[in-house]
Formats: C-alpha cells, structure tokens, sequence
C-alpha cells in the first residue's frame, strides 16, 4: 500500500440499498471517530444489479437518522453491483451473509478471495461458524420486515464495527 492509495474497505449484500450502504456508513463513522478517515475509504456494493440506481431504502434511512448518523447519509447513494474496478482496489471484503460470501467469491479472482470475511465474523462473542455453516452468523435481511428488523440490523451493525475499525487499525499499523 502505497501512500496515496487508502486502504478499501467494501461492504457487500444483495442490492446495495439496505445493509451494505447502512454498513458503509456506520463504519464510516467509526474510523473517522478513530482518526483513520485520512487513511481508510470505506464504500459499499451488491452482489446483485437488481437495485441499480436505486436510493438508500428509506427505512434504513430513518433507522440511521434515529441512531444520529443522518449527517452521514449521502444524498447520491447509488445502489449498483459491485465493479471490476472496485474489486481490483479494494483491501477488504465484508459481504454481510454467506450468500453474498458466495457470490462475491465467485467473481473475485483467487488472489482477492483471502480478503474475503463475512462482516459479523470479527465479533468475537460469536462461536466461528464450520466450513459450510457460515450462514449462522449472517446479518439479519430487514428487507421483508417492518421497523424491528432495521433495529435488528443496525445493532448487529453497529456492535461489530469497533472490531472491524481495530483489524483495520493493525493492518495499517503493521
């Protein structure tokens, strides 16, 4: 990693208007509360171009604006499928379910795949699911629920970034 070039953190899900930008976002945050918004980007994309062009869904929307993040929000979010280009520059993957992991991993290059790791595997209250088992640690798909399910996402969000900014931090550091 050169110095102009920041470490990429990319999170993934399905359509890139739910968990991925709510991702994107709270991260955001949290490395710039760290101090590491000169040194880490971080984006997000889906694996699926079904939402292509599509705002930030407005419940996730009002989920984060309740949690304090709505100076945060971008006003051009852009839901698209994740790019060559993206996938060439990006240091770390976190697709939020084994499903997206799957996905991604099949049109990442093998020398990327190791980047690959699903965004609730840095909690380290969660047992390491088996190979194969990895659904068990998915974040929840608010998609088809009301309020509830976005409160579900946005904790399970929330409580695994500090771990993903300290990985990061020690990467960098390293």
């Amino acid at each position: 990693m050169t110095d102009e070039k920041k470490y990429t953190v990319m999170t993934v899900c399905t359509g890139n208007i739910c968990r991925s930008p709510m991702g994107e976002i709270i991260l955001r945050h949290y490395f710039d509360e760290r101090g590491l918004s000169d040194r880490v980007d971080v984006e997000s994309s889906g694996v699926s171009d079904e939402e292509w062009s599509h705002p930030i869904d407005p419940r996730a929307v009002h989920v984060l604006r309740e949690r304090g993040y709505g100076d945060e929000i971008p006003r051009d979010h852009f839901a698209h499928r994740i790019s060559r280009d993206e996938i060439n520059r990006t240091d770390l993957f976190l697709p939020m379910t084994a499903s997206h992991m799957r996905a991604l991993l099949r049109m990442l290059p093998p020398a990327k795949r190791a980047e690959v790791h699903m965004y609730r595997s840095f909690d380290p209250n969660l047992p390491k699911p088996p190979a194969g088992r990895e659904s068990e640690i998915d974040l929840v798909d608010p998609w088809y629920g009301g309020p509830h399910e976005f409160e579900v996402a946005i904790d399970q969000i929330e409580q695994v970034a500090p771990y993903i900014v300290d990985w990061v931090a020690r990467r960098l550091d390293a």
